[in-house]
């Protein structure tokens, strides 16, 4: 597996910095505790939460934060139920929340996961495989054509969309269910002429898997209902960051974040987002499509 290398995190390290009495905070999206490790090193009396829905990134997590034993708990679950977990953990409030979106090297680097349109595995693309809802294999196979579109188009702002949904629809219909990631890339392949293709400029797959799994995972109802809990979960000067990877995250943390300010409840830190240097961005090359936002809390909501 290859070692994920946290986004961003020299700016999401100097803006906890700027707190002025960081002890509470909650790493949403744990992973395999890039963030975590960083903040119990640069914060000694901090206590961390680390949220995350997958069993084995935990497990890493875990075991990477090991030597901070009595200043972290990691515990398996959906970030949307932010409020749950805090009250499990008996905090009312917190003085900063982490959150990054982005696809773990753990689930994309496991073929038997099937995030990836580079690497053949089954159509799982749940981030809990112990989770009892639909994979992507399902919404392939048991979806409407007129439904699939919507997904693609809804989800993955693909424009082709509608052409992808048909070659999926005609390919179960004369060939059988389609179950595997490179069979799924074929049939997209196979939907668009090879001219239309290498004029894209990105693999003709990436915006149908980055639907697909929106939809197997509910990303973005959890990242509303996330952002909904996170303003009274706050303390005042409390901090929520969020590192998104594509548009529509990115157009509801902007969002949320405008609203409240506009409510008075405190300012959007930055006007705009922040990016990966052209350093960064070649040292990992995932980060190309992040965007930082933060917002701080400055009134009691």
């Amino acid at each position: 597996m290859t070692d994920h290398v946290p986004v961003l995190l020299e700016e999401v390290i100097a803006l906890l910095s700027k707190h002025p009495h960081l002890k509470r905070v909650v790493d949403a999206t744990v992973g395999l505790g890039g963030y975590a490790e960083a903040i119990l090193s640069r914060f000694p009396e901090a206590f961390l939460l680390g949220i995350d829905r997958d069993e084995e990134a935990l497990a890493i997590a875990k075991d990477k934060l090991s030597r901070f034993e009595g200043h972290f708990c990691l515990v398996q679950g959906d970030f949307a139920e932010i409020a749950s977990h805090l009250k499990v953990k008996g905090w009312d409030r917190v003085d900063a929340i982490v959150s990054d979106l982005g696809v773990s090297s753990l689930q994309l680097d496991r073929p038997e996961r099937g995030f990836s349109f580079d690497r053949e595995g089954p159509l799982d693309m749940r981030m809990s495989p112990s989770e009892n809802v639909t994979t992507a294999a399902q919404l392939i196979n048991e979806l409407s054509e007129d439904e699939l579109a919507r997904i693609f188009i809804e989800y993955g702002e693909e424009r082709f969309g509608k052409r992808m949904a048909r070659a999926i629809v005609r390919w179960r219909s004369s060939k059988g269910p389609i179950t595997t990631t490179k069979t799924l890339v074929e049939v997209i392949r196979s939907s668009l002429p090879a001219p239309l293709q290498r004029k894209l400029g990105r693999h003709p797959a990436r915006r149908v898997f980055q639907a697909l799994r929106i939809a197997v995972n509910g990303e973005l109802e959890a990242l509303k209902a996330m952002l909904k809990s996170s303003c009274s979960a706050l303390y005042p000067s409390g901090l929520i960051i969020v590192v998104s990877y594509h548009s529509l995250e990115d157009r509801i943390v902007k969002r949320h974040f405008l609203m409240w300010q506009h409510e008075n409840l405190g300012k959007v830190i930055f006007k705009g987002p922040l990016t990966p240097s052209a350093e960064e961005i070649e040292k990992n090359r995932r980060a190309r499509s992040a965007k930082l936002r933060a917002f701080q809390l400055t009134s009691d909501p």
